[in-house]
């Protein structure tokens, strides 16, 4: 059974959908803010939108999953995630996993990615960000 979106995280998902990264952003005092909320974590607005960021990043920390809890990714053992530090604003990040050409090989902080899209079934579109 596939997980279903929150209604404040509803626009993240349709975005990923049509490969977009959309990230919510507050129109009073401009601050991005993820994970959705349904008011401002700055200033406590509750006029909210979702605008497109560029899509890259660096890696700010990251780990190396051997044995994965989670059913459906146990077969994909090993494998790296970690969290992704957007440069549209200071501490914006976004949790993923990382991808490219020997990964678990190159994959080291502050390593520059940019985000691709992955259909998962049963659910639709994820980011997951790819070194450059």
């Amino acid at each position: 059974m596939a997980p279903e979106p929150s209604e404040i995280a509803r626009p993240f998902w349709e975005g990923c959908n049509v490969g977009k990264l959309l990230i919510q952003r507050c129109r009073q005092c401009g601050t991005f803010i993820h994970h959705p909320e349904p008011e401002c974590v700055r200033c406590g607005s509750a006029d909210l939108i979702f605008d497109p960021v560029d899509g890259t990043g660096r890696i700010e920390t990251f780990t190396v999953v051997h044995r994965s809890f989670v059913p459906s990714y146990q077969d994909a053992t090993p494998y790296a995630v970690g969290w992704i530090a957007l440069p549209e604003q200071r501490n914006l990040r976004i949790f993923s996993a990382i991808h490219g050409k020997d990964v678990l090989d190159a994959v080291v902080i502050d390593a520059p990615v940019e985000v691709r899209f992955e259909q998962v079934e049963g659910f639709g579109a994820v980011p997951v960000f790819v070194l450059r």
